[in-house]
This record gives C-alpha cells, sequence and structure tokens, in this order.
C-alpha cells in the first residue's frame, strides 16, 4: 500500500504533466483558480495536495476528471482524442458497409427490373444507419448521439413503412392516401425518447447525490 509520501509525489507528477501539456506556468495557473503560486509550488514539490474542491476545478481546467489527476499514467487530451477518433472510424467503417449493401441492391434490382422504385432500398440504408449509430453509442456511452440515434430510427422506420406501403397499394391499384396518418405514430414513440432520456438523466444525479458520503457533524469538544 502507498504511503503518504508516494501519494504526493504521484499526485505532483500528475499536477506539473498536465500544467505543462496546458503550457500554463505556475503563476498563471494559479491565477486562473484563485491561488497564490506558492501554493501551486508546493502541490507539484510533493509537500501537500490540493483538496477536493481544487482538484476539480483543475479537472475541469485540463479537461481531464479528477481521476485522471491522482492516478499513476496520466491521459492526456490527445490520447482521449485518439480514441474519439477510433470510435468515429469504426463507426464510419460500419455504416460504410450498410451503404455499400444498400448500393448493391439497388444495382441489383435495377438491372431486374428497371422500372422499380429500388432507390427506397437507400431508406433502408438510412434506418440501418441509425441502428448502428444507437448499438455504438450505447456500447461507447455517447448519451446524446443515442438520443440523435434512436429519434432517427423512429421516424426513418416510419418513413420506411411508408413508402413501402405506398408503392405496394400503387402496384395493387389500392388508394395509398390515408397512409400519411403512420407519421403520428411517431409523435408519442419521440415523446416516450425524450421522457426516458430526461428521467434516465435525473435519476442518476439523484442516485450520485445518494451515494455521495455525507459529512460528519464535529463532536463538542468537552471540558
Amino acid at each position: 500500500m502507498e504511503n503518504t509520501t508516494e501519494i504526493n509525489e504521484k499526485i505532483a507528477r500528475n499536477l506539473v504533466y498536465y500544467r505543462k501539456a496546458a503550457k500554463l506556468t505556475q503563476a498563471e495557473l494559479a491565477e486562473k483558480i484563485n491561488y497564490s503560486d506558492k501554493s501551486v509550488s508546493k502541490w507539484e514539490s510533493g509537500n501537500g495536495v490540493p483538496d477536493v474542491y481544487i482538484l476539480l476545478q483543475l479537472a475541469k481546467l485540463y479537461g481531464v476528471t479528477v481521476n485522471d489527476l491522482v492516478s499513476e499514467e496520466p491521459k492526456t487530451k490527445l490520447a482521449r482524442m485518439n480514441t474519439a477518433g477510433l470510435h468515429l472510424l469504426i463507426t464510419l467503417l460500419s455504416v460504410g458497409i450498410v451503404w455499400l449493401v444498400a448500393t448493391c441492391a439497388f444495382v441489383g434490382l435495377y438491372l431486374v427490373k428497371p422500372n422499380g422504385e429500388w432507390w427506397i432500398s437507400f431508406v433502408y440504408a438510412a434506418t440501418a444507419t441509425a441502428i448502428v449509430v444507437i448499438v455504438y453509442a450505447s456500447i461507447w456511452h455517447y448519451r446524446t448521439l443515442n438520443f440523435i440515434g434512436v429519434s432517427a430510427l423512429i421516424w426513418l422506420s416510419i418513413l420506411c413503412m411508408y413508402l413501402t406501403a405506398k408503392y405496394v397499394s400503387l402496384d395493387l391499384g389500392t388508394n395509398p392516401n390515408g397512409l400519411w396518418m403512420l407519421f403520428l405514430l411517431g409523435v408519442p414513440l419521440q415523446i416516450l425518447e425524450v421522457l426516458w432520456t430526461f428521467f434516465r438523466h435525473l435519476f442518476k444525479k439523484r442516485n450520485a447525490a445518494l451515494d455521495r458520503p455525507k459529512k460528519k457533524k464535529k463532536e463538542p469538544k468537552n471540558g
């Protein structure tokens, strides 16, 4: 188990690392967090550690987490950007495969029956793209992207149903005029998605508040 000195030195190394990565002097950092440069120097020399509020302030300033400030190996912003770039690349490759399949289907069906409405295959590809985005956003915990993906899936799925039913109806010689009402299904679904996202965020904040340790009251001194 690490002793206090080792912990202080580890935090000190991280503080120096992130300050230099942000291209700040001790005086400039002290000005940003409203502390003296002597305090910053003391923290970076391992003679003391900033309290949790200062650590939170520093983490926000450097764009990292408090855990990054106290962990053994600091993670740079570049590493985070590389991870995000890798996620983007994987997503784009998956989406590219979806659209390649859709294009092959379009070309093949067009060659068989040139008069068909085969461009709908690209609408199906857009729907499949939304599913891909939802899957990866869920795996990598991109909440905003997940919300956008679900919203897109709702309306694109309805559009697919509408277009498919419309052209099937035309082929059968029936009237497709009432099919626009399918889009009304999207309204309650979208509202449910908004409510689900809102309450999930609310519950997580509440649970985080409940898990936060309460401050112990100081006992009065005897005598």
